[in-house]
């Protein structure tokens, strides 16, 4: 799958993408592909194991896909958090020596 982007920014991961579509197409087939080949499974009907293979592959796929989007986002999201409570520490601290 070499046309599926890996490396992001975290201003071009702000943005929708193909990758972002790819990956809701993937979410609404593994789920319903799991909940249908679940209900199949318990009734030891052989295409429901068919059906709950394919939704654990497209779960996957969904991961492999859309997790280096979000681990970008995550991680800036987590560095402004930081400089947020850093320059709150620091105005409590000036408010307190007053």
């Amino acid at each position: 799958m070499a046309f599926i982007r890996r490396a992001w920014t975290p201003e071009s991961a702000d943005e929708l993408h193909k990758e972002d579509w790819l990956a809701i197409l993937f979410s609404v087939i593994a789920y319903t592909a799991i909940l249908v080949g679940s209900a199949m499974s318990a009734l030891l009907m052989p295409l429901g194991f068919v059906i709950l293979a394919i939704g654990i592959f497209c779960t996957i796929a969904m991961y492999w896909i859309i997790d280096p989007k979000l681990k970008v986002v995550s991680s800036e999201y987590e560095k402004k958090q930081k400089d947020y409570l850093l320059k709150l520490e620091e105005i409590q601290k000036w408010v307190a020596s007053k």
